[in-house]
């Protein structure tokens, strides 16, 4: 649009001097072509702003509509699945925090408090002003050669390919700024991702791409190859994604660059389909020595797997596989059934997959049913976006969270919903190079670093307010929820919570009973 916009600027400008010929008071035009003309090649040239970067002039009609709509109480796209709005004041504390601005809020609450989803964590007539520095979260001790401590708030799996070389060292240098890890997603590990050298979580799909043979299964020897770079810190391997569960990743032939190609070893030219399941292993056992095969060939760095939860009795054999071999993952990252994608089929996206709040539960009530909680630290990540969202996370049973839908709008993503089409007006979702140009790394590099500094005070704050030191002093009974207009409850009340040891022999919890029941560790029931 750009070129377009030098093209159109340069004709009118001969249009009004030859048309000025014959009729001098034509020259008067320039009165309004000029100013415009100027405000173009300003827009092309600033940095803070990709929409205007990339559409100079009639970008600012976007503004503009922005600007004039209503500000309370608006649904921006979408809702999340507590009830609660993701609306246009949680894109804007996002977009506010990356740039710097002042995040506080006139006039009180926008939340109708009593409103059936509405929560809330009480605070303390002993609050402070919450731990001076950020705590870390050392992942694979006693486990690990090269245990990583980890921060609070990470970027979460978003593959190049998904996104653009661009967004890609954009967030890669915010993490190296602000001293967070960096997922790579299942595309691989790109030049872009090791552009700046920031911590990386390297997530091995179900594709393998990074470490696949010509037949797209799994190849040890470049997985090493890989896995030994001084970047990658950790490996996640991914069993299934919250806004698909079950479908395997979907890269559109359009976005399929030949360096893409390259990177994860496919086709030129053709749709990208993970499957929706792994080849190297098909039991709970065998995703186990999978895990642990894993470690030793990176040198002993933290290795783990995603999933959104399922089937319970899957994960419960899981655990129980972890129970007989004495083999278990360092990390476990919990994916919510309302995180986002790029391309998904509808149902997927709205319709399978377990909410976090739910997942977050289960997974910590199954592990410390065990006895393995204390051995395997716990992600969360599923629309994740402020302090609140960590606090709740945290009280919940994570140890730290990741955050993808933050972390974009950070990077300049107005959701325009074109990532599938090749389209992203912003050039975060995209591969077609006039539009990528548009996102300025640097700026956007200090909007991620910014964000997440601030988000993780934000949290640190709330644990002031509470009269808390630390995240790991919360607990469920701190996050209240409105059930109904005249019902409020904590999530210690809303949730069982199995005691230590719970499902290790008869008679278990009645809740877990009958998924208990099918759980096997020979098989994924």
């Amino acid at each position: 649009m750009r070129h377009l916009f030098y093209l159109s600027a340069a004709l009118a400008l001969v249009t009004v001097w030859v048309v000025s010929l014959y009729w001098q008071p034509f020259l008067w035009a320039y009165v309004a072509v000029v100013p415009l003309v100027l405000l173009g090649v300003h827009d092309a040239f600033q940095t803070k702003r990709a929409v205007l970067r990339n559409f100079p002039v009639i970008g600012h009609g976007r503004y503009l509509l922005e600007a004039i709509r209503p500000e309370i109480n608006q649904y921006f796209i979408e809702s999340n699945t507590d009830g609660t709005p993701f609306n246009r004041e949680v894109r804007s504390l996002v977009y506010q925090r990356a740039k710097g601005q002042l995040d506080t809020l006139p006039f009180g609450t926008q939340w109708d408090v009593y409103a059936q989803g509405y929560e809330w964590i009480n605070h303390s007539l002993l609050a402070h002003h919450g731990p001076s520095t950020e705590p870390r979260v050392l992942v694979g001790e006693g486990t690990c050669a090269q245990p990583y401590s980890a921060a609070l708030l990470n970027v979460s799996a978003m593959s190049y390919g998904a996104l653009s070389k661009n967004a890609v060292m954009a967030l890669n240098k915010g993490a190296k700024l602000g001293g967070f890890a960096h997922n790579t997603g299942e595309g691989g590990i790109s030049p872009y991702h090791l552009e700046h050298g920031a911590d990386l979580i390297w997530q091995i799909g179900t594709g393998y791409f990074g470490c696949r043979d010509a037949s797209g299964n799994f190849d040890a020897q470049r997985f090493a190859e890989n896995a030994a770079r001084p970047s990658v810190k950790m490996i996640e391997v991914k069993l299934s994604q919250g806004a698909k569960p079950g479908h395997g990743g979907i890269l559109p032939a359009a976005k399929v660059t030949a360096e893409i190609a390259e990177i994860r070893h496919v086709p030129l030219g053709k749709d990208v389909l993970s499957p929706p399941a792994h080849t190297a292993f098909t039991t709970p056992v065998e995703l186990l020595e999978f895990v642990t095969e894993l470690r030793r060939l990176s040198g002993g760095k933290p290795v783990g797997f995603k999933l959104c939860i399922g089937s319970r009795s899957e994960f419960l054999g899981i655990c129980r596989a972890m129970q007989e071999t004495r083999l278990h993952p360092d990390f476990i990252t919990v994916d919510g059934g309302e995180g986002g994608t790029g391309a998904a089929p509808l149902e997927f996206s709205n319709s399978i997959g377990t909410p976090l709040v739910e997942g977050l539960v289960f997974v910590h009530n199954a592990l410390t049913g065990y006895r393995l909680r204390d051995k395997i630290k716990v992600i969360a990540s599923g629309k994740i976006v402020s302090g609140f969202h960590m606090a709740r996370a945290m009280a919940l049973g994570a140890d730290l969270c990741n955050s993808a839908r933050g972390m974009m709008l950070a990077i300049g993503c107005i959701q325009a919903r074109r990532c599938n089409s090749n389209e992203c007006p912003v050039g975060v979702a995209t591969q077609r190079p006039s539009l990528v140009a548009g996102l300025d790394v640097e700026d956007k590099a200090e909007r991620t670093r910014r964000f997440q500094a601030e988000t993780v005070g934000s949290l640190l704050e709330i644990l002031g307010a509470a009269g808390l030191d630390s995240p790991r002093q919360l607990e469920p009974r701190h996050i209240m929820r409105r059930v109904d207009p005249v019902t409020v409850k904590s999530y210690a009340e809303l949730y069982d919570y199995v005691e230590p040891g719970a499902l290790l022999f008869e008679p278990v919890p009645q809740s877990f009973e009958a998924d208990w029941l099918r759980a096997r560790s020979d098989r994924f029931a």
